[in-house]
């Protein structure tokens, strides 16, 4: 098998989901080569062939365009799979490939099982392994899925492509987001409360431990998406990255999103009636108790001293 890694480059830099990609290439056991609209001068450590166009700001995002480029690539390379980062720019380049191709595309994969591809299904509750039946597939892959344990390295075979602005969208360049009420990447302490927390009223005990260790609180989608904590309290793909020094996970069971938030903290302390949750890969240390139980205790001690 051959994959097509198509690498992505925002505002001047050259993005770390590369080393995602080149990695999800490796664990599948392909060949592959990889396309980037970006500049010589940030290239990704990578040991193959690499087309490269260079961005201008007309042509730094345009879909129309990048598409066109990378159907060129695909028809010297004729890869089995094209792959792609599952974020804003692979969300809109990806089916567009999909329907020029007429291939079947698949989105947020998070796992290679059995040499099929696994995507989260029911709010990422269960997950299902999925194979195409085309003879090209377009894939997307979850932010943080697919991390190495070391940055990969290598120089690039550089092939240059000419890109020309063009296509029916004109870039006018980036807005920043808007600020968020908390700034989660600026905490060295986080206790962060999840679907196990069991009701609304039950974040208040969370907040407390949060405040007993001078720190923040943080919640996961589920918790978000119920509207207990408000969103820029949310931790993971579709929230904020925070890396502190002690993140305290309650009731977090380690959705693939969630830990790509925070599998970066320096130490980690999961508390999860079940022993065998996710998170507790991650973990430092998992206290396996109900937290409606230990997260109190915890409170009383820390405030005594």
């Amino acid at each position: 098998m051959k994959t097509l890694l198509i690498a992505e480059y925002r505002d001047g830099k050259l993005l770390g989901t590369s080393s995602e990609l080149i990695n999800f290439s490796a664990q599948l056991g392909a060949g592959s080569a990889m396309f980037l609209v970006g500049s010589e001068n940030a290239l990704p450590g990578y040991s193959g062939k690499l087309y490269l166009a260079e961005a201008t700001p007309a042509t730094e995002f345009n879909p129309g365009l990048h598409k066109q480029l990378i159907l060129e690539v695909i028809a010297k390379e004729q890869p089995q799979m094209v792959v792609l980062p599952h974020s804003s720019y692979g969300w809109d380049l990806a089916p567009r490939l999909a329907l020029a191709l007429n291939a079947a595309q698949i989105s947020e994969v998070v796992e290679i099982k059995d040499g099929t591809l696994v995507v989260p299904s029911c709010n990422a509750k269960l997950r299902r392994q999925v194979k195409a039946t085309t003879d090209i597939s377009v894939v997307t892959l979850q932010g943080g899925a697919f991390t190495p344990a070391d940055d990969p390295t290598g120089a690039p075979e550089v092939i240059k492509l000419e890109a020309t602005s063009g296509g029916d969208i004109q870039f006018k360049g980036y807005e920043a987001a808007a600020a968020t009420a908390v700034d989660l990447s600026k905490a060295e302490i986080i206790v962060s409360a999840g679907r196990g927390i069991g009701k609304p009223e039950n974040l208040q005990m969370i907040e407390n431990l949060a405040k007993a260790l001078k720190g923040e609180y943080g919640a996961s989608r589920p918790v978000v998406d119920a509207e207990w904590a408000e969103q820029s309290r949310q931790v993971g793909t579709t929230g904020q990255t925070v890396t502190p020094k002690l993140y305290v996970a309650c009731g977090i069971s380690g959705a693939i999103q969630h830990l790509a938030g925070m599998k970066k903290s320096e130490f980690v302390l999961a508390i999860n009636t079940d022993k065998d949750a996710p998170i507790g890969e991650i973990a430092d240390v998992l206290a396996v108790a109900d937290l409606k139980q230990l997260v109190p205790i915890l409170t009383e001690k820390l405030n005594a001293l």
